[in-house]
């Protein structure tokens, strides 16, 4: 789908208060599905441009995916993680840059739902569409002042920040107490942060995933923030005003199956490709089974099944430990540190068995899979960037569980 098409109708605007009609899931997942040839062919110039650009931004929005997990009162669906995580895929298919974006920038409006009620009108309120971007690290640091915090540092890795209006910043804050600093996340609006332009990498190279700077103290209205703990102990105060489920999942049982999603879409993608475009073409050259079609070798067909494979166990292993902790945060269960962690191994294994798959892939395209217009090569390097995100990180996250299952004090986030 192109802009030029006209194939998708513009969702009717809301303002809070006053929701949009809810369209049913299968609709916004034909609405990314005829999206994504417009994203493939993006891909490449997506790279080049280092971020996803307005205009695919903008058709984003248009398509109403962006609310999927967006609060109703302010204009959302408020459909389920594991929805988003299908619209994501279907994006990712095309381009895993956007899919990437796209998953995050609308994770963060369900993040923003947890926090008080005043935070997501001043947000939302004006606009039910502009996005967010988030840097979950705390490498920021705030002090307690007289209604709400002063605030500075640099942070890394805010995907998509040049498409969104507001920023969700991890920050250490130091509340006068005399106890360490505890980490919070901080709500701060664009023109209150500089973006620091140095989004130059080997993998996801268009997700404009680029450092945030603040060098001078801003303030933060006291009401923009959000502990770590509430979050992750299913005790947000966004909880008390947005009655769903949803914003009852714990942040590391929701928010890293969405950053695992981006390699099972990028390994389905370039399987795509290879089936469509590189499987037929004969070989050439001087070696054994010259002239014969690609397809036709044995090592070739078992890399194509690995990744057939691959897709179908994380996508069923991301589709079940989303749904469960759904359905445990409906049934107002709290996640006992077990199922945590058990949810959190199951994110980082999803994206091991992408990589290895998309590895044998790789291996097994040709010559002319070294070219920059190749989306094989593409996912290859984006399926493995992927990998190198600490939350979904094979090494990072198993030890915690092998710790936990040893008898052992788990040492990690879940």
């Amino acid at each position: 789908m192109t802009p030029e098409t006209g194939l998708l109708d513009r969702p009717p605007r809301a303002t809070a208060g006053a929701p949009a009609t809810r369209p049913g899931f299968d609709e916004l997942l034909q609405r990314a599905r005829e999206l994504r040839p417009f994203l493939r062919e993006r891909a490449q110039q997506t790279e080049r441009d280092r971020r996803v650009g307005s205009e695919v931004s903008g058709l984003l929005k248009e398509a109403g995916l962006y609310r999927v997990v967006q609060p109703r009162r302010f204009g959302g669906w408020e459909f389920g993680l594991e929805e988003l995580r299908q619209l994501a895929f279907e994006l990712g298919r095309g381009c895993t840059s956007t899919g990437w974006c796209y998953g995050l920038s609308a994770a963060n409006a369900w993040t923003l739902g947890m926090f008080p009620e005043q935070a997501q009108a001043d947000v939302w309120a004006a606009d039910p569409d502009v996005l967010l971007a988030a840097c979950i690290a705390p490498t920021g640091k705030a002090s307690r002042v007289e209604g709400g915090y002063r605030l500075d540092g640099r942070w890394g890795f805010a995907s998509n920040c040049d498409n969104a209006g507001w920023l969700a910043l991890g920050t250490m804050v130091d509340d006068g107490s005399g106890q360490p600093p505890r980490p919070m996340y901080l709500l701060v609006p664009r023109g209150d942060y500089e973006i620091v332009d140095n989004w130059h990498t080997v993998g996801l190279a268009g997700t404009g995933s680029k450092d945030i700077a603040i060098e001078r103290e801003v303030f933060v209205p006291a009401h923009r923030s959000v502990s770590f703990a509430d979050v992750l102990e299913q005790q947000a105060p966004g909880a008390l005003v947005n009655e769903a489920a949803l914003f009852r999942i714990p942040f590391l049982s929701g928010f890293p199956p969405l950053l695992a999603n981006p390699a099972v879409a990028a390994l389905q993608g370039a399987l795509d490709e290879f089936v469509d475009s590189v499987a037929a073409r004969t070989t050439r050259g001087a070696f054994a089974g010259g002239g014969s079609t690609i397809a036709q070798f044995g090592h070739v067909q078992t890399a194509v099944a690995e990744a057939e494979a691959a897709i179908d166990a994380a996508q069923l292993i991301l589709q079940r430990d989303l749904r469960s902790a759904s359905e445990l945060a409906a049934a107002g269960v709290k996640l006992t540190k077990e199922q945590r962690i058990a949810f959190r191994r199951g994110h980082a294994y999803a994206v091991k068995l992408c990589v290895h798959a998309v590895n044998g892939l790789y291996d097994v395209v040709g010559g002319t899979g070294i070219h920059l217009e190749s989306g094989i090569q593409r996912a290859w390097r984006d399926v493995n960037a992927v990998a190198h995100h600490i939350s979904v990180n094979w090494n990072a996250v198993s030890t915690m569980a092998g710790q936990l299952r040893l008898g052992l004090p788990p040492r990690g986030q879940f």
